[in-house]
């Protein structure tokens, strides 16, 4: 049974979807929570005075009964904005220029080369490109603490551009990696498949797999929307490209291997944009160098763009932070170890990564993410010193915030090519 005390109860109605029944109960939105994911057998919550327009959107998608209406709103109103913004600024030096360890060996399970995909190929920068001032603050930031919540690749001569390189589809078949870190590097839960959306175990637990599951969502709308550039540029480059749509209800839709694929995208979005918010005076604090024009304070100037953003300071966004600071407050206590330890693994794990391009990617996301983790919680999950940033956790919790912008903008293209699932 469902009780719904909250909800003043305007009416009900039955709609069809894919020839399955779903009872569609229209509430006042004086709560404002919206759980509007129609799948036989559930309850469809939807706030009243949108019930329409709140359909054809990603967050329409969204079914874990903890999401605030106002925030998915605030995402689905601005989040093309933010993207524009947070797309300049990743083109800047200081954002896109990192050293990482590509040579190092996988430490988790064997490997064979005939995993190696030709089209991984990546090349370090020319020395000339990477500002000598970055090369310096990393070498001198290259110190770590053993229980921290991240742990960097020292320091190299060899540099990448990661806004050179994007993130794409390069047929590298990474699922082996991802079953690793959901049923190992996650919180245990009944398996794999339920472990992506369990309501099993701590809430403290389910915010970290759900944070990491955002990753994971992230980085597949990445790969479908370069799948299908692929495609609509024909001739060699489509050949062997799996069909898009198949491709995007697997790894995203509400029927793929993960039904709740979309709600961690939003929810780490909305961690993302809290832990940036939470490290406005580190950022405010950074030398940044010039920009791609020559201009001093051209940088800074997109930074505070991004600060100044509605998304950082809607309280239906904030309200992420909040509960995730509670959970582990009130959860894990003196175990919040636990989770530092495998945002350690996360990152390490990447190194297992035999796509270069995918490697650099996934180390950088799982930096950002990392860092995000350290900025909200710190040691007892009340928050963490945003001033001990070093430059590349700086450089990743922005470039991040980007990709789950991003990722966010490709799933909204997605759902508007869907054709209309509920009629009303």
């Amino acid at each position: 049974a469902i009780v719904l005390k909250a909800y003043p109860l305007i009416h009900t109605m039955a709609t069809r979807t894919r020839g399955t029944m779903v009872c569609l109960v229209v509430l006042q939105p004086v709560a404002g929570w919206v759980v509007p994911v129609p799948r036989a057998g559930q309850i469809l919550l939807v706030p009243a005075s949108s019930a329409q327009d709140s359909l054809p959107r990603a967050s329409s998608l969204i079914s874990d009964p903890c999401w605030r209406a106002e925030g998915l709103a605030a995402i689905d109103a601005h989040n093309e904005d933010l993207c524009e913004t947070l797309d300049e600024l990743r083109a800047q030096s200081y954002f896109r220029f990192y050293s990482v360890d590509l040579l190092k060996g996988c430490n988790y399970f064997p490997q064979s080369e005939d995993e190696c995909v030709s089209t991984c190929e990546l090349y370090p920068a020319d020395e000339e490109d990477i500002p000598s001032a970055i090369k310096k603050v990393d070498a001198l930031e290259h110190e770590f603490e053993l229980d921290a919540w991240v742990r960097w690749d020292m320091p190299s001569d060899d540099y990448y551009d990661i806004y050179e390189n994007r993130e794409q589809f390069t047929a590298y078949d990474g699922s082996k990696i991802w079953k690793f870190i959901h049923e190992k590097i996650c919180f245990p839960t009944s398996g794999y498949s339920a472990g992506l959306g369990s309501t099993e175990g701590e809430v403290w637990q389910r915010d970290f797999n759900r944070a990491v599951s955002g990753l994971h969502s992230s980085i597949s709308a990445h790969i479908v929307q370069g799948m299908l550039e692929k495609k609509e540029s024909g001739g060699e480059e489509a050949e062997g490209v799996p069909v898009v749509d198949v491709e995007y209800e697997r790894r995203l839709g509400r029927t793929g291997e993960n039904a709740m694929a979309i709600d961690h995208l939003y929810f780490g979005y909305m961690l993302m944009a809290c832990a940036v918010r939470e490290a406005a005076p580190r950022l405010r604090a950074t030398d940044f160098g010039v920009d791609a024009c020559g201009e001093a304070d051209g940088v800074k100037e997109l930074v505070e763009q991004v600060l100044a953003h509605p998304i950082l300071n809607d309280p239906g966004v904030l309200v992420a932070e909040k509960n995730l600071q509670r959970h582990a407050v009130e959860g894990a206590g003196s175990q919040l170890w636990q989770a530092r330890l495998r945002t350690r693994d996360l990152l390490r794990v990447m190194d297992c990564v035999q796509c270069n391009v995918c490697r650099l990617h996934g180390k950088v996301g799982s930096l950002g993410l990392a860092t995000a983790m350290s900025v909200l919680l710190g040691a007892e999950g009340r928050g963490g010193d945003s001033s001990r940033l070093h430059r590349v956790e700086v450089a990743a919790l922005l470039t991040t915030l980007g990709k789950f912008a991003n990722a966010i903008l490709i799933v909204s293209e997605f759902e508007a090519r869907r054709p209309r699932q509920m009629t009303l």
